[in-house]
């Protein structure tokens, strides 16, 4: 499955630009994070995948595969939201998939226009339909479509990533802009290495402080775990 691509460019800028994301960057190492470049099949994943356990998505998915063989808007189009519901979805939700294959079967909806279209009007294109908002779009834009610069404030590991790069206890609207922008024009690079972070347990983070604190020949106290 192919990855989200980026290199020394992207790494080079972030490194520049950001002393403590640099440090991130060298303790993380290279990243690599699968994407789907179908957009249709990314976005009735993420539907499906909505507050559900990563196992049970899977099981949602293969009975789709079964059914479908193939996951196109037009065979999900063709079944009702109640054989939708059928492979293990809430009706709500089996309707928000209805609905998205309805939009892109009939064109209301042209994802072939994508690729040329800027972040934001993609984001407002998609946000129309049921069960799709900002952050859904978002994931979207990176997952699929590799956009460069794309930092989610409705993302809260993104958020926690960053509390946890800046040794923050809360973090502001305006606090998060700003790094973004730092970040900018390779924000989803950076995204990258705060969802690695945010994934790290505490005392590993407590313990690459402390070992960059003597490396920079600052006094640093070991803390006891």
């Amino acid at each position: 499955m192919p990855v989200f691509d980026y290199g020394e460019t992207e790494l080079r800028h972030l490194r520049r630009k950001d002393k403590k994301l640099a440090c991130a960057i060298e303790q993380i190492g290279p990243i690599e994070r699968a994407i789907n470049p179908d957009l249709f099949t990314a976005l009735i994943h993420s539907i499906v995948g909505q507050q559900i356990a990563t196992k049970a998505a899977v099981t949602v998915w293969n009975r789709l595969l079964e059914r479908c063989g193939e996951i196109t808007p037009q065979c999900l189009y063709a079944m009702d939201a109640a054989e939708i519901q059928q492979c293990g979805l809430s009706m709500r939700k089996a309707r928000y998939i209805h609905g998205a294959s309805r939009a892109v079967a009939l064109r209301e909806l042209v994802l072939e226009e994508f690729p040329s279209l800027p972040d934001a009007e993609i984001i407002s294109r998609l946000s129309v339909l049921d069960g799709v908002g900002v952050w859904t779009a978002e994931m979207l834009l990176i997952f699929s479509l590799q956009r460069p610069d794309v930092v989610s404030w409705g993302d809260l590991a993104i958020r926690r990533g960053m509390m946890a790069l800046y040794g923050l206890n809360s973090l502001t609207r305006t606090q998060f802009d700003n790094y973004r922008k730092r970040y900018s024009p390779y924000g989803s690079v950076a995204s990258l290495y705060l969802w690695a972070l945010a994934a790290r347990k505490p005392e590993a983070m407590n313990h690459a402080a402390d070992r960059r604190g003597k490396m920079a020949g600052s006094p640093s106290k070991q803390r006891r775990i």
